[in-house]
């Protein structure tokens, strides 16, 4: 099988429920726009909750549900959580989560979430 843009054989799937939970992850606009401001690199949850105009809870139930499905990570700093896109190892994972990417940056809603995002990291 070749995949429709290369001459190269399409990789397989070999997990499929990690390709399921990708899918389940994407299939909520708030963990999408969550996804497309980690694009550009570690965010605090505190710049995130304020960058989506949602409460800190909700933010972090979105973020504890992209960390179970491995697309993204996070490190402590204090009292704060620091989330992080999670490379991934499954070539059709990246590329399900590529192409989700590139999409959501033609989005007017990931504009105004990045002009909140900047806002949020000057008042703090």
């Amino acid at each position: 099988m070749t995949s429709c843009c290369s001459s190269k054989p399409a990789p397989k799937i070999k997990d499929l429920d990690a390709l399921t939970k990708v899918y389940a992850s994407l299939a909520d606009p708030t963990r999408l726009r969550i996804l497309a401001l980690l694009r550009d690199g570690e965010i605090c949850v505190c710049h995130l909750h304020a960058s989506l105009d949602v409460p800190q809870p909700t933010a972090s139930r979105h973020l504890a549900y992209l960390r179970k499905a491995g697309l993204v990570d996070a490190r402590r700093q204090g009292i704060w959580m620091h989330y992080h896109l999670t490379p991934q190892d499954n070539p059709v994972v990246a590329a399900v989560v590529a192409a989700s990417l590139h999409a959501l940056s033609h989005t007017e809603a990931s504009v105004k979430d990045e002009r909140r995002l900047q806002v949020a990291r000057k008042a703090s």
